[in-house]
């Protein structure tokens, strides 16, 4: 005789004690498995970061003419090998050396780290470990003999909010037919040893002027700004008072070297009105490289 219990009548289904197939949804999962996607891809945006390549703001006039203020670039980390100052904020433990590590080529934009600080600063490779370096009058001195030196066109260089051509341009300021106004910046293009050729400015005489003769160490780099007169570098001393970077720079401390401008913005953007972010843009500097020409 057939079991009658486990007849199932079509119009009204199962019965009640079969088993579900059906799992219950577990509360909160959903929500769980964004928090892991979002901290899987913060995480592979810090790695990058630290290890690959970051984004980088010039805030200073330091580097003029190759950058000025408002200028985004791309800083690349590995050329160098990596070292405590790679990761991103600089939460690695101070320590010596590199892994991987390669000394920067004279002529190389970096990032820097002064010693004793967590902040970046940028800056131009001028020396390498073995070298002696001074400067005379303005003129840098390596190895004894002055750098070449080539007087080119001024630097027309227009004034806007990043670039106000104020106080520490004082004199440099013109305008030209039609009202707009610029700053002329006299220009002097060094080549080093090496073949490495970029425009630097001078400005008259500073305090960084001269510059008594110091051979840079093993695993350490010589650094200064190409706005000579106007960037606290390795010929200053380093602490709140010169805020320079107390004379050659531990190895170590060189956090990437830039690469090319992404974009550069004038100063006149509002966070609250997106036509302005468009406005703002100056024309003609994404894509430009950083890398020194080479003279052979």
């Amino acid at each position: 005789m057939p079991d009658k219990s486990m007849t199932v009548d079509p119009q009204i289904g199962p019965p009640t004690d079969a088993p579900s197939t059906i799992a219950a949804p577990q509360e909160g999962s959903a929500l769980w498995r964004e928090i892991k996607g979002l901290f899987w891809v913060l995480l592979a945006v810090l790695l990058f970061h630290s290890f690959v390549a970051k984004p980088f703001y010039i805030p200073s006039e330091s580097m003029m003419p190759a950058l000025l203020k408002g200028d985004r670039l791309v800083v690349s980390k590995y050329p160098y090998g990596w070292s405590w100052v790679s990761p991103s904020f600089h939460l690695a433990p101070k320590m010596d050396g590199r892994l991987f590590g390669r000394m920067p080529t004279p002529g190389d934009i970096v990032i820097v780290t002064p010693p004793g600080a967590r902040e970046d600063y940028i800056k131009r490779v001028v020396a390498v470990p073995g070298d002696t370096v001074a400067v005379k009058a303005g003129r840098l001195v390596l190895n004894g003999r002055e750098v070449q030196r080539e007087i080119r066109a001024a630097a027309m260089v227009p004034v806007d909010a990043n670039a106000p051509c104020g106080i520490e341009f004082a004199g440099f300021q013109v305008q030209a037919v039609g009202g707009k106004r610029y700053c002329r910046l006299p220009i002097v293009r060094e080549t080093l040893p090496n073949g490495a050729s970029y425009d630097t400015i001078d400005l008259g005489s500073s305090p960084g002027d001269d510059y008594a003769p110091v051979t840079v160490p093993a695993d350490h780099v010589f650094l200064m700004g190409d706005n000579r007169d106007r960037s606290a570098d390795s010929r200053f001393a380093a602490g709140e008072l010169e805020h320079g970077l107390g004379g050659p720079v531990p190895w170590e401390n060189i956090g990437g070297r830039a690469e090319f401008i992404t974009f550069s913005l004038d100063g006149m953007t509002q966070l609250l009105n997106p036509v302005s972010w468009f406005e703002a843009l100056r024309g003609g500097r994404a894509g430009t490289s950083l890398r020194a020409q080479r003279q052979d």
